[in-house]
């Protein structure tokens, strides 16, 4: 039994559902859709499952220096229609127009980091959230696992879900959305995928237009770097190429070896690169701008120095004629001058742990890069900053049109438990079995909701104590209230057990982070 909703006469038994994306957020989602008995497409632009914690020992090409715009994501979108049509419709999609090819054949290794740039995943990246808490519904850690594990424990247990839960035979790997529209009447979502055809000869990629009811974006976060627009940067970056990249670039500390690096960034994958060269690096200055979400300093490893935050790079003036140093040689641009007027020399590398810009460049309708982020209105999901999504119901729904959901957005939580709780959230309401507020009723919720938190990344922090598990309480409370009326099993919310390890390891990094102010957490280094 499903319930009857005027509103949004999509949902219900039967639906076909497209999700955009293969690591946990979209495995997750895929499999409880398929739970509820609908029929789902995976889209995953990369050969497997796993997203972020996927390692890829190649790194994605450098961005622009500076990159900041959103809508561009973080490879280059295909046209439509490129070229005539190349081979018959798959057979996955009965309602497609059939693939177009739109490239020739070329170097697949090359095609396959441009078609899908690796991710952030490094060789020694391990888990900052234990284990215990880092769980979906789906399936339980192997017996034995350790608290902290490197990526590779979660790559397979994402992987593993995805295997045992039927995820994979319903993906199609190597293929990526570059757009999505709604059909001219209204009623399903119109995705144009390519696909990347390997081959011992090199490789083609092949476009296809396939429709669904419902569309599920499951993304991640980890995909546009944002680069900061810090006078100087870009020329040293043109300077000495492989010597300033993003952290998403990053794979392993032995480049570094005995040279002076400079991270810039105070987030996880700031803090993990400075633990990584510890010992390996001559020198490590990690700078940060004094962020509320800084990691203490009292993390770094000893021989690490943090520093302000950067006011400009300097380049040399005996460059080659192409503007270049010379990366071989060792040499250094010139120097880096801070914001309290410390000077930095002889720096070999610098690590630009600067984030990333919330980005979906399939639906650049929803974009505006030229619109600031108080003038969204109801329509916009990304503005200009990339900081947020705009209008999204519990994070979650698309207000205007919830036959779109996004899956993954919060931050600062225990990802796999919290997104398993927004994919079953999802499958519910698109199987007819749990009732939406009406459109009134959500936009008037979002809007209370920016007036307690305000716009910007902190929007979607579940940071702050008991906010996460508040969070989590109320999906359940709303699914089950709607599941007793059609015979549902009831969500179960999270264990006295998790709440237990979740309140604990929230209360050590609030002392940790209350210490570190009180011994002055921003106060510069003397270098």
């Amino acid at each position: 039994m499903s319930l009857p909703n005027k509103q949004h006469h999509a949902f219900g038994p039967g639906r076909t559902v497209a999700v955009v994306g293969a690591g946990i957020s979209g495995v997750c989602t895929a499999a409880h859709l398929m739970k509820q008995g609908l029929s789902v497409t995976l889209f995953e632009r990369s050969s497997i499952a796993g997203g972020v914690w996927h390692y890829d020992e190649r790194v994605p090409e450098d961005p622009p220096y500076p990159n900041n715009t959103p809508s561009q994501g973080d490879y280059a979108v295909s046209q439509r229609g490129e070229l005539a049509y190349a081979t018959p419709p798959p057979e996955h999609d009965a309602d497609s127009s059939g693939p177009r090819e739109i490239r020739g054949s070329r170097n697949a290794a090359d095609l396959e980091v441009q078609f899908s740039p690796p991710g952030p995943c490094y060789a020694g990246l391990k888990n900052n959230v234990p284990t215990y808490l880092m769980t979906s519904v789906l399936g339980a850690w192997p017996e034995g696992t350790k608290y902290f594990v490197s990526q590779r424990y979660f790559e397979e247990y994402i992987q593993t879900l995805a295997k045992n839960h039927g995820v994979d035979a319903a993906t199609l790997f190597h293929t990526r959305v570059d757009e999505v529209r709604k059909t001219p009447d209204g009623t399903k979502w119109e995705i144009r995928s390519v696909t990347l055809e390997k081959r011992d000869t090199g490789g083609r990629v092949t476009e296809a237009i396939s429709r669904f009811d419902l569309l599920v974006v499951a993304s991640g976060h980890y995909n546009m770097p944002r680069i900061p627009d810090i006078e100087g940067l870009k020329e040293w970056k043109a300077s000495c190429p492989s010597r300033v990249i993003h952290s998403k670039q990053y794979r392993s500390p032995e480049r570094y070896r005995g040279q002076n690096v400079l991270i810039i960034g105070a987030g996880v994958s700031a803090h993990n690169i400075c633990h990584e060269l510890d010992g390996v690096a001559a020198q490590t200055y990690q700078s940060v701008r004094g962020g509320d979400f800084d990691l203490p300093a009292s993390l770094l490893p000893e021989k690490a120095v943090r520093v302000p935050e950067v006011a400009k790079f300097v380049i040399r003036c005996d460059t080659d004629g192409d503007g270049r140093l010379g990366d071989d040689r060792g040499e250094t641009p010139d120097h880096i001058v801070l914001t309290d007027g410390q000077i930095l020399r002889d720096i070999h590398h610098a690590v630009l742990a600067t984030g990333y810009m919330t980005s979906y460049p399939f639906l650049p309708q929803l974009h505006s890069d030229d619109t600031p982020i108080t003038a969204a209105g109801e329509d916009l999901l990304v503005t200009s900053d990339g900081t947020m999504a705009h209008n999204l119901h519990r994070d979650i729904f698309y207000i205007n049109d919830p036959t779109l959901a996004f899956v993954g957005v919060p931050y600062y939580a225990a990802t796999f438990s919290l997104f398993d709780f927004q994919a079953q959230a999802v499958a519910r309401v698109f199987a007819g079995k749990a009732r939406l507020p009406t459109r009134m009723e959500m936009r008037n919720e979002y809007e209370k909701r920016v007036e307690e938190k305000g716009l910007g990344r902190g929007f979607h922090s579940v940071h702050a104590p008991g906010l996460e598990i508040a969070y989590v309480q109320e999906l359940v409370d709303w699914l089950n209230t709607h599941g007793a009326e059609t015979g549902e099993q009831p969500v179960l919310p999270h264990s006295e057990a998790w709440k237990r390890g979740y309140e604990d390891l929230k209360a050590k990094m609030t002392v940790l982070f209350k210490s570190s102010k009180e011994r002055g957490k921003q106060a510069a280094s003397t270098v």
